[in-house]
């Protein structure tokens, strides 16, 4: 895959060396070049010294062709805001940001944007969704996927859990609505915005992504 990596501090170079390592084609940009020392002797990836919103420092680090972006520097507005142009813009399908307030999380999954948030193992936490193939990887387990997203139904419509999850061989695991949080039974009610962990087959996860906020 064309990944860009925006951010070249501890979090960037480890995740860029590991995607590198993994054989993946990878740009690093970062306002400091200083900052590219980071990176361990088998990246083999490309550098860029910008400032990662800049549209021409994209474009030159190959947004046009990118399929994973990470924003990973440390300012949460500024992450936001690649997000955002890369995403809108530039219409990557997956761009994954870094999030150090926890108490953004909430609006973060109702933008539809994919992130990790905590200060350990984060390089490793964008790998494994970018790994994934999708966005809102939370784990892997076996044949399921588990998934932290913002449900978008047409019209302010709802649904019942058992309808979702009887149609798409699913299981929601706990719901988070109008700033509650609660475990989600059959017969929860399920509203346009609402934020749910939700366990799902693989082979499932594409069909059901109609319903998931983007």
């Amino acid at each position: 895959m064309n990944i860009i990596v925006v951010g070249c501090g501890r979090v960037g170079s480890h995740l860029a060396t590991l995607l590198s390592e993994d054989g993946h084609n990878v740009s690093v940009i970062d306002r400091v070049a200083d900052s590219f020392k980071n990176l361990g002797r088998d990246f083999n990836g490309r550098t860029l010294k910008g400032i990662g919103f800049d549209e021409d420092v994209l474009i030159e680090a190959g947004v046009d062709e990118c399929d994973v972006l990470a924003a990973v520097t440390s300012n949460d507005n500024a992450n936001l805001m690649i997000a955002e142009v890369a995403r809108r813009i530039y219409g990557v399908s997956h761009v994954i940001t870094r999030l150090y307030e926890a108490r953004r999380e909430k609006t973060y999954a109702q933008l539809g944007i994919d992130f990790s948030c905590g200060t350990t193992l984060v390089a490793e936490d964008i790998f494994s969704k970018i790994q994934s193939g999708h966005g809102h990887h939370i784990d892997t387990f076996g044949d399921y996927e588990f998934a932290r997203f913002a449900f978008n139904f047409e019209d302010d419509s709802t649904m019942l859990c058992r309808d979702l999850e009887n149609e798409y061989d699913a299981r929601i695991v706990a719901v988070e609505h109008d700033d509650q949080t609660f475990m989600a039974q059959r017969d929860t009610v399920l509203y346009d915005g609402d934020v749910a962990v939700v366990c799902v087959a693989r082979e499932n996860y594409g069909r059901l992504s109609r319903f998931i906020r983007s």
